[in-house]
């Protein structure tokens, strides 16, 4: 068995849509990124590589390659499960946290567990996502960006 730890940030803007867990959160504001960037997912990402050795999001879905250009996170973290289980892993189990100030996302939590346990191809009891605030402090309160982090367990297909 093998564990990872992945987490991601970006800075929230006007104008772009806002994606978390592979759900569109209703929001008059979205997260900037080459991508769709989708924290939560990338978090999830990079928990999962990086259990497996397998370096992180950057260096499997370069940022320079037009073909991530405002990809789905989702599509991303199929192809990740398509790498780890290359490596001879499968997933047990995500347990991962998102940090904003807002919107509320307690609604959206089922959803964003169904989408990821269906892009890694495992039951959606062996998902969790949780959401907390900033609790008014820092960039996370002053609501200028979202973080999220994340705990892959991984073992042997």
């Amino acid at each position: 068995m093998r564990v990872g730890i992945g987490y991601d940030v970006h800075p929230l803007i006007l104008g772009r849509k806002l994606m978390l867990g592979g759900v569109e959160i209703p929001s008059d504001k979205g997260l900037s990124g080459y991508s769709d960037a989708d924290v939560l997912a990338h978090a999830i990402i990079d928990a999962l590589l990086g259990a497996a050795g397998l370096g992180d999001i950057g260096s499997q879905f370069p940022a320079a390659d037009p073909k991530y250009k405002d990809i789905s996170s989702l599509i991303l973290m199929g192809k990740t499960k398509k790498l780890v289980e290359a490596q001879g892993f499968k997933t047990v189990n995500i347990d991962a946290t998102i940090i904003a100030q807002r919107p509320k996302l307690s609604p959206f939590i089922g959803k964003m567990r169904y989408q990821i346990s269906q892009a890694l191809g495992v039951e959606v009891t062996q998902v969790a996502v949780k959401a907390t605030s900033g609790e008014g402090l820092g960039f996370i309160g002053r609501e200028e960006g979202v973080c999220a982090q994340a705990v892959a367990l991984i073992d042997t297909i």
